[in-house]
């Protein structure tokens, strides 16, 4: 009988693109799949499920109504990728607990075998619960994140209250393989407010309800820390990806190309083998006019072709100098993959880390919240693939605003002349990438690590 998976992704395009591949993973595989997500998410992921159905895959969505209105957000603010304030985002936040009685009608008609949730949706994993239904809890990051911040929130560090400033450096708690330093304001992924500690504390119980974990990684990129996090949380993992690179997905990951991916290609191909420097800072990074004029300095001076990514106006491809510059969205994973491209500069985002790991592409390391610092000393410390841009410290808000930028147009130059030079050091990492782009491959292989990973989920949860 065909195993049913009911999947629940957080609404913005990083969680909803990994969880979109899960779902076509879990569909090649010959499983049944829910996709729950509220209207306007569902209209921008149309097309890829269109795809998905007409090339014979089950997966079908149900829509839920977000409840902009009830709690005060614009009509059609429901993802996250649209939020401009602080005040928003917590809105945002205490708003998904009243989808819970939309899901649970789902999982009432149309009961699944299993519910893959986001890790930040409690109230998700509480409906299955009250249905009796199995659930893991999908964490679209490393091992490595998830363990170090685990210690850290044991040891109490970022509930301290002495007086050691948010900018003092501290080592990572745990006996891990080498010392990790980093500072409070590097690591705090909430404010520090009743509000986000009640909502902090929802998600930890949510989490700690799951039958086991899902994670975008690979037993051969992160060894030491999937074992010690599995030993940690006690319960089954399964590490997965690359999601990017498992057989049949191809195309039908991410948007819709509506760029010329011709003009695209072309270009690529026009350059030489390992020349490009691609740079791309996902979908939440908010530069403000200053900084963008500096990271088009910085890439101009660097003297080496560059394909860069601005998400400040409509869909269209610009050809500057030496540069490509693609406004809105771009095929990230096809650019990575080309040949021509040597380099990437990254926000440092799990699921851009990954997927340049998959490509073999070394990285220049530019975080800016959330998990990224720490993703930023597994690529730079552990891997040994990346170099990490100078001068990256934490802005005082989220939200960048006004004339302030972080990195100069130096900064940005160094870091890609570092990254693309033709030393022993830089040669080294570009070895260590390809290895590790190869170790990906054959995880998703038949017989590899991922590949038997996820037969044995769909084996646990089949009836």
């Amino acid at each position: 009988m065909t195993t049913h998976f009911l999947l629940v992704p957080f609404m913005a395009q990083g969680h909803m693109i990994p969880m979109l591949d899960i779902a076509h993973v879990l569909a090649h595989r010959g499983a049944k799949v829910t996709f729950v997500t509220t209207h306007m998410n569902a209209a921008t992921i149309r097309p890829i499920i269109h795809r998905a159905t007409n090339s014979g895959l089950s997966i079908v969505v149900v829509e839920l109504n977000f409840p902009c209105s009830e709690v005060g957000l614009p009509d059609g603010f429901e993802s996250a990728d649209q939020l401009y304030t602080s005040d928003q985002f917590l809105t945002f936040f205490r708003a998904l607990p009243l989808l819970q009685p939309q899901l649970e009608l789902c999982l009432q008609s149309n009961k699944p075998d299993c519910v893959i949730f986001d890790f930040q949706h409690a109230w998700a994993a509480l409906a299955a619960r009250n249905f009796g239904i199995s659930r893991l809890s999908f964490h679209g990051t490393a091992a490595f994140f998830l363990l170090c911040y685990r210690n850290i929130e044991k040891e109490g560090i970022l509930l301290s209250k002495d007086d050691t400033s948010e900018n003092d450096p501290y080592a990572v708690p745990g006996n891990l393989p080498q010392d990790i330093v980093l500072t409070r304001a590097k690591t705090r992924l909430w404010p520090d407010t009743p509000e986000w500690r009640e909502i902090r504390e929802e998600i930890i119980l949510g989490e700690e309800s799951a039958d086991g974990v899902v994670l975008n990684s690979f037993a051969e990129l992160e060894p030491w820390f999937i074992e010690r996090y599995r030993e940690a949380v006690d319960k089954p993992l399964w590490p997965i990806g690359p999601l990017s690179l498992h057989a049949g997905l191809g195309e039908m990951r991410g948007k819709v190309v509506s760029l010329d991916t011709d003009q695209l290609m072309a270009w690529l191909d026009s350059n030489e083998q390992r020349s490009v420097v691609f740079a791309n800072f996902g979908s939440l990074v908010r530069h403000s006019p200053s900084q963008l004029v500096e990271i088009g300095y910085g890439l101009e001076k660097s003297g080496r072709p560059f394909i860069w990514v601005v998400k400040e106006a409509g869909e269209k491809i610009e050809v500057r100098g030496r540069g490509l510059v693609i406004r809105g969205w771009a095929p990230q994973v096809s650019i990575l993959s080309h040949g021509a491209v040597g380099g990437f500069l990254t926000h440092c985002g799990w699921n851009s880390v990954v997927e340049a790991v998959a490509a073999g592409v070394p990285i220049a390391t530019w975080p800016h919240f959330s998990d990224q610092f720490m993703n930023e000393r597994l690529v730079v410390d552990f891997l040994r693939v990346g170099v990490a841009v100078e001068g990256t410290e934490v802005p005082p808000e989220f939200f960048v605003d006004g004339d302030r930028y972080q990195v100069g147009r130096e900064g940005v130059e160094k870091a890609i002349g570092r990254l693309m030079d033709e030393g022993e050091e830089a040669e080294g990492r570009r070895q260590r990438a390809k290895e590790l782009g190869e170790k990906a491959r054959r995880a998703v292989e038949k017989g590899g690590s991922s590949f038997d990973g996820l037969t044995e989920l769909i084996r646990r949860f089949s009836k």
